[in-house]
C-alpha cells in the first residue's frame, strides 16, 4: 500500500510506532505535524507538500510520517467545519502527490490521528491511505510489558509486582504508564532509597490517576467525618455485593484533582465485558457514598458530585447504547461521534422518545440509590467501626478494610491471613526479647506496605485468641541463645495453671541429646 492511517486515542504510542517502524526498515524518517504545513498566506501549505514529496523521492526508499492529519486532511463538507481555501489547497496538493508517485520506490506514508471520521472521504479511499492501524489502549498483557520496557532501567526490590499494578490501570495508556514508572522512581528518591518498591508504584498509579495528596488543604473535624462515612458507603457496599470489584485502598486525604478521598478497587481479572447486573451494582456502590451521608447525617452535601455524574453515565449508556431497558427495548437512541476523544454523542430519537429516556434513567438511578440505602442501613455497626478507624487512620487498605468487616460481621478470617500475621509477630516478638527491632524479612524496603501493617494487626487478634501454654512453647522452640531464654524463667515459673507446664515438660522429653543438653539444666523450673 502506498499510505497507512494509524487511528487511536492520545498518548497509545501512534508517533512511536511510526519511528520504531522505520528504525526496524533502517530508512530516512521524515516527520511533519499537520499543523506545520498551514500558514497565513495561501499557498505556502501545498508549496511545503510538494517540497516534502520531492525530498522524499530523492531519498526513497524512506517513510514519510504526518502526525495529527486531520488538521489538513479535514473533510470539505461544510458539516466538518470545511470551507478553509488555504487548507483545501494543501489537502489537494497532497492528495495529488499521493496519485503522483510510484509505491514501488519504496516511498511510504503513514498518518496518525485521533478523529478519523472527520477526514476526507478521497483521503481514505483505496490507492491512498486504503489501510487503518487501529492503535487502541493496551490491554492487561500490552500494559505489563509496557511496564516492564519502562522499567528496565530503574532499579526495584524483590517487592514490586508489575502485573498487579497492571491489573490496578486498566483504561491507561502507554504515556501513562511511563508517567508512572517515572513517578515512582521519584518517590524511592525523596525516600532516599535506591531500589523502587511496590508502594512507591501504587502511590504513583494514585499520583497520575487521582493527582498528589494535597496535605496544605486541611479539613474540619466535621468534614473529616462525613468523608469517611462518605467513602466507607462506597467500599461497605462493595463488599457485601457479589459483582463488583474487591477494595484496594480507602483514603480521607484530599488530592490535587480535587477529590477530598476515594476509594481504589482493583479487578482481580481483567474484563471486556459487562453483564446488566454488575452494571447495576455497579451504579450501587456509586451511589453508596451519597446513601450513606444521608442516612448518618439525615442531609447531604456537593461531595457527591462526580459520583452522581459516573451513575448518571452508567444508567444512561444501559437505556440509549446498550439496550438494557424493557421500555425502550433494543433501540439504539444515541450515536458515538468521536470514540477517541470525548466520545460526545448525539441523540438519533425524537423529542418524545428523549423525554422517555430521561425518565428511564431516572428510574434506573432511584431504585439503585434506594437498594444502596438499604444495605447500609443493615450494616450500620459496621459502618461506625470503620468510619472511626478510616479517621484515625486517614488511609487503610483494603485488606485492614475486609479484615475490620468480617470481624464486626462475624465472618471467619482467611486462613493464609491469620498464618502471615502469626509468622510476623512470632519474628518481633522474639527481637523484642533481646533488645532489638528486627523487622521482617522484606520489611526494610517496604516498611509502611500495607499488608505487613494488616498482617501485625491481625497478629494482635490472633495472640488474644491463643492460649498461655502454646505461646511459652513456641518461646522456647524458637530460643537459641542463653540470653534469650533468660526472660522466659520467670513466665514459666509463674504460668497460673499445672497445664500450661505439661507441654513444656513433655517438649523436653521428646527433644533429642544435641538439644536435650541446652534445656536440662531448666529442669528445676517445673519441680
Amino acid at each position: 500500500p502506498k499510505g497507512a492511517l494509524l487511528v487511536g486515542p492520545p498518548g497509545t504510542g501512534k508517533t512511536l510506532l511510526a519511528k520504531a517502524v522505520a528504525g526496524e526498515a533502517h530508512v530516512p524518517f521524515f516527520s511533519l505535524a499537520g499543523s506545520d504545513f498551514i500558514e497565513l498566506y495561501v499557498g505556502v501549505g501545498a508549496s511545503r507538500v510538494r517540497d516534502l514529496f520531492k525530498e522524499a523521492t530523492k531519498n526513497a526508499p524512506c517513510i514519510i510520517f504526518i502526525d495529527e492529519i486531520d488538521a489538513i486532511g479535514r473533510s470539505r463538507d461544510s458539516k466538518y467545519g470545511g470551507g478553509n481555501e488555504e487548507r483545501e489547497q494543501t489537502l489537494n496538493q497532497l492528495l495529488s502527490e499521493m496519485d503522483g508517485f510510484d509505491s514501488s520506490k519504496g516511498v511510504l506514508i503513514l498518518g496518525a490521528t485521533n478523529r478519523p471520521e472527520i477526514l476526507d472521504k478521497a483521503l481514505l479511499r483505496p490507492g491512498r491511505f486504503d489501510r487503518r492501524i487501529i492503535v487502541d489502549k493496551p490491554d492487561l498483557k500490552g500494559r505489563e510489558e509496557i511496564l516492564r520496557g519502562h522499567a528496565r532501567d530503574v532499579k526495584m526490590d524483590q517487592t514490586v509486582d508489575l502485573k498487579a499494578i497492571a491489573l490496578a490501570t486498566s483504561g491507561a495508556v502507554g504515556s501513562d504508564l511511563a508517567n508512572m514508572i517515572n513517578e515512582a522512581a521519584i518517590n524511592a528518591v525523596k525516600a532516599k532509597r535506591e531500589y523502587v518498591c511496590q508502594k512507591d508504584l501504587m502511590d504513583a498509579v494514585e499520583q497520575v490517576l487521582v493527582g498528589k495528596e494535597k496535605k496544605d488543604r486541611i479539613l474540619s473535624k466535621e468534614e473529616r467525618k462525613i468523608v469517611s462515612y462518605h467513602e466507607i458507603g462506597h467500599a461497605l457496599i462493595a463488599a457485601v455485593q457479589k459483582n463488583t470489584e474487591p477494595v484496594q485502598k480507602i483514603t480521607i486525604v484530599p488530592r490535587t484533582m480535587g477529590a477530598l478521598g476515594y476509594v481504589m478497587q482493583v479487578p482481580e481479572d481483567e474484563k471486556f465485558l459487562k453483564t446488566q447486573v454488575e452494571l447495576h451494582d455497579e451504579i450501587v456502590v456509586t451511589l453508596g457514598g451519597r446513601a450513606a451521608e444521608e442516612l448518618i447525617f439525615n442531609t447531604v452535601t456537593t461531595g457527591a458530585e462526580n459520583d452522581i455524574e459516573k451513575a448518571t453515565a452508567i444508567a444512561r449508556n444501559m437505556v440509549t447504547l446498550y439496550g438494557m431497558s424493557k421500555r425502550f427495548g433494543l433501540m439504539q437512541l444515541e450515536s458515538v461521534r468521536n470514540r477517541y476523544l470525548d466520545g460526545v454523542r448525539d441523540l438519533t430519537c425524537s423529542d418524545e422518545t428523549a423525554t422517555g429516556i430521561d425518565e428511564e434513567v431516572r428510574k434506573i438511578l432511584d431504585e439503585c440509590y434506594a437498594e444502596a440505602k438499604g444495605i447500609i442501613s443493615k450494616h450500620l455497626d459496621t459502618m461506625d467501626r470503620l468510619a472511626q478507624y478510616l479517621i484515625e487512620n486517614e488511609t487503610i487498605t483494603g485488606a485492614e478494610f475486609m479484615r475490620i468487616f468480617r470481624e464486626v460481621e462475624h465472618l471467619s478470617q482467611p486462613q493464609e491471613d491469620r498464618e502471615t500475621a502469626s509468622r510476623i509477630f512470632a519474628v518481633r516478638e522474639e527481637s523484642r526479647q533481646v533488645g532489638e527491632n528486627i523487622p521482617v524479612k522484606g520489611e526494610a524496603e517496604n516498611a509502611q506496605a500495607a499488608p505487613e501493617k494488616n498482617a501485625e494487626q491481625a497478629a494482635e487478634k490472633d495472640l488474644r485468641e491463643t492460649s498461655e501454654k502454646e505461646l511459652l512453647k513456641q518461646d522456647w522452640k524458637e530460643a537459641s541463645e542463653e540470653g534469650m531464654r533468660e526472660p522466659f524463667q520467670k513466665d514459666l515459673k509463674d504460668a497460673p495453671e499445672e497445664g500450661a507446664k505439661e507441654p513444656l515438660k513433655q517438649d523436653l522429653q521428646e527433644t533429642p541429646e544435641t538439644e536435650g543438653g541446652r534445656f536440662s539444666r531448666r529442669n528445676d523450673l517445673f519441680e
